[in-house]
């Protein structure tokens, strides 16, 4: 071990090292199998290696065994899975007719957890997969024998409960439901996921069932109130974890500044892969997690070319994309110990069993604490581990690198879903109208709010029965269970008449205009053509070094004003708004320094919607001497930039889910006043998080100005890739001034 801590410290001694600390080990405490346990299923865990229980899964069985609905949340590789299997195989080792639903967010964790379950070998367990790549020869088998369903919410969505008929013995029979990586379900898509577990749960109550939710979680603040949240009733948290972990050395690593004047940095992928195949080189398995799937395979070009051919070859990236065949085979050389690094995107951040690992590096924050202790936590199964997070130029990125206590001791965030955003809920009254006529018995399952839409939406028809589904196809099939909009755009390849992708409506005229760069599986194309009728955007394979980025003019209206506070010396508001935004030009930007190099004029239908906002006005003694124009807005406008920047601390969410506008007089107010406000119509939460913690926020923004290196504004502070005004006009030094005021009063 001490060889091994000598070889990390020749590779950790490089100036971009801003902090290094350790994570001690942690002892397990440890439990017998329960007593309980069905004598056959108590066997097959002792032939498979498993003579005893973590103290959180046994307390996890003993939760379920009174019959309460469990979530367990807690670290990488702390037996999660084993603590949902068991009651689950116990009740089906019992009596085989008993049928199980199994929930996960991708494929691949499904093959894994079906791998799994087939290894352990209980008698009368009959496990099997059931997703879109089921053939259809086999799903009427599937139906009819598997007793152990692996599936995942879009099918169950689309595919199960529309056709419910065909599936009356499974619900009839249905006992648990696990959900696992639980976590993933949080804004628009846990919403949606929380309306369809919440019809599961009524069908099963129609074929005479209550079936009991397992969940599980990576570890998140409010693990009680997202279980409740997702599937309407309350549930048992399963938090300490009590299961052994090895020493692990944590590094943050910040890439060089090229240009101190303009904050520009060398190339976070340029540093993953010099780190990568100095590790591989020396022997240790490791694991580097990207944000998107181009990067991963660009930094396993650029790892590759850096090492000997037969270190070469053990290295592979990982990614979406590929064929399920590809991907086992790469999962199968991880768990064999064959491959020494892989490059992923967020795909193996979950759950999926692949091996003895020693290193994992993370190429930029993941977007929250909870996914980055995730990826992390592959790091040092085989004894001390090595977890490195090297930061990009995105502004929280580079305040934990100048801040990195406020990553380490930072609670994991919360995740947030609202499953009553009428825009999320309505499609889901109506797929469940379809289902089976709704009435006041349904309040306990699809909640009241529910009954109250289905009143008004006019597709229903009121009868003795209940309310009715008056069309002729299934609702079911016009919601994307991961957008806020049923309008979207389909993105065709004009070359092959492939389809590559749909984008909503609302985000279609700001990324698939006519002149976009569209980015499908880390490909550039650019769009030739977008149809606004037939909503179709027609795109051409290309190879250019610019990107484009649209201008956008913002208004944004005061509807409601639900909280209203006195802080950090002004009136904080939270409430319902308006937004409106039209796209009236895009740039192209050179990728190799983000400069502008051309401006082409161009005027899209207007797009508007409702959300929720956090807003305020500082007052004159906050502005004093900065209340001269162009000064205010650049201000203002800075200040809103690094504010959405850290929002995401606050929530679970991404900056891509945040909007804002900054204005030197609104209409409504006539005062300079800056809005931040949730990206999806109806908001889900995002900025109510940021109201709550508002003084917070404020203190951690400004610590981001003061602190980056940059003069007048760069993208690790003030800068913005989504800003629809093209970073115009943006005054970091007033920004800092209006905030350090805020704090001092």
């Amino acid at each position: 071990m001490a060889v091994e801590i000598a070889r990390w410290e020749s590779l950790l001694a490089d100036d971009e090292v801003v902090y290094r600390g350790l994570e001690p080990a942690r002892d397990p405490s440890s439990e017998p199998l329960p007593d309980g346990l069905e004598p056959g299923l108590a066997s097959s865990l002792v032939a498979n290696g498993i003579s005893g229980l973590f103290a959180h899964q046994a307390e996890a069985w003993e939760a379920a065994h009174r019959g309460e609905n469990v979530v367990v949340t807690t670290g990488t590789a702390s037996g999660k899975s084993l603590a949902f299997n068991l009651p689950v195989l116990d009740a089906i080792a019992r009596e085989p007719k008993t049928r199980a639903l199994y929930l996960y967010p991708t494929k691949a964790l499904a093959q894994d957890q079906a791998r799994a379950l087939t290894e352990l070998r209980v008698k009368g367990v009959r496990p099997a997969i059931y997703d879109g790549d089921t053939p259809p020869e086999r799903r009427w088998q599937i139906r009819k024998w598997s007793n152990l369903i692996l599936t995942n919410p879009d099918m169950l969505h689309v595919g199960v409960l529309p056709h419910h008929d065909r599936w009356g013995d499974v619900l009839h029979n249905l006992r648990y439901v696990v959900v696992d990586e639980a976590h993933v379900y949080r804004g628009v898509f846990g919403s949606h996921v929380a309306n369809v577990l919440r019809r599961l749960r009524r069908l099963a109550r129609i074929y005479d069932a209550d079936p009991q939710f397992l969940l599980a979680s990576a570890t998140i603040a409010n693990a009680g109130e997202l279980a409740g949240a997702l599937i309407g009733e309350p549930a048992t948290v399963v938090e300490h974890d009590t299961s052994p972990r090895a020493e692990r050395e944590v590094v943050i690593w910040n890439p060089p500044l090229v240009d101190p004047e303009l904050g520009q940095r060398a190339s976070p992928l340029g540093e993953a892969a010099r780190l990568l195949s100095q590790l591989a080189s020396q022997g240790f398995r490791t694991i580097c997690f990207t944000k998107s799937r181009k990067a991963a395979e660009l930094v396993h070009r650029f790892a590759s070319q850096r090492v000997e051919i037969a270190t070469a070859a053990r290295l592979a990236p990982y990614r979406a994309g590929y064929t399920p065949e590809q991907r086992r085979e790469i999962e199968r050389r991880l768990v064999e110990g064959d491959l020494l690094g892989v490059t992923a995107t967020d795909a193996l951040e979950l759950g999926i069993d692949i091996g003895l690992l020693d290193c994992a590096i993370s190429v930029g924050f993941p977007g929250t604490v909870a996914s980055l202790r995730q990826q992390w936590g592959r790091a040092g199964r085989r004894g001390r581990g090595l977890a490195v997070l090297i930061a990009s130029e995105d502004a929280l990125d580079q305040f934990f690198a100048r801040e990195p206590d406020a990553l380490l001791s930072r609670r994991v965030e919360a995740a947030i879903l609202d499953h009553a955003n009428p825009r999320i809920l309505d499609p889901h009254v109506l797929a469940a109208a379809f289902e089976a006529p709704l009435d006041r018995s349904d309040e306990g399952t699809l909640g009241p709010e529910a009954l109250e839409r289905a009143a008004a939406l006019p597709e229903l028809e009121e009868t003795p029965a209940g309310y009715v589904w008056r069309g002729r196809d299934y609702p079911a099939a016009r919601i994307s269970l991961r957008s806020g909009d049923t309008d979207s755009f389909t993105v065709v390849d004009a070359t092959s008449g492939a389809l590559l992708g749909l984008v909503e409506r609302d985000r279609a005229y700001s990324t698939v205009h006519e002149g976009a760069v569209y980015l499908h599986l880390g490909e550039q194309y650019v769009v030739e053509a977008l149809d606004l009728e037939t909503r179709v955007a027609l795109v051409a394979p290309a190879s250019v070094d610019w990107y484009t980025q649209v201008k956008k003019d913002t208004e944004t209206a005061i509807e409601e004003v639900e909280r209203s506070e006195s802080r950090l010396g002004l009136e904080l508001d939270f409430g319902r708004v308006v937004v409106s935004e039209q796209v009236v030009a895009y740039a192209r930007k050179a990728v190799r320094d983000g400069s502008t190099i051309d401006v082409v004029p161009m005027l899209m239908p207007e797009t508007t919607f409702e959300t929720e906002a956090v807003w305020f006005c500082p007052e004159p003694r906050h502005l004093e001497e900065l209340e001269r124009m162009p000064v205010l807005l650049g201000t203002l406008h800075a200040a809103e930039h690094a504010l959405i920047a850290l929002l995401p601390l606050r929530a679970m969410c991404d900056r891509w889910d945040i909007g804002g506008l900054s204005t030197n007089v609104h209409f409504q107010t006539g005062r300079p006043t800056i809005f931040v406000y949730d990206g999806h119509a109806g908001g889900v939460g995002i900025t109510s998080r940021g109201f709550d913690g508002f003084e917070g926020w404020v203190e951690d923004t400004a610590r981001l100005l003061a602190r980056c290196p940059c003069t007048s504004g760069c993208p690790s502070c003030v800068q913005s890739p989504k800003c629809g005004n093209l970073n115009e006009p943006l005054d970091k030094a007033g920004a800092r001034t209006l905030l350090e005021r805020m704090l001092r009063a």
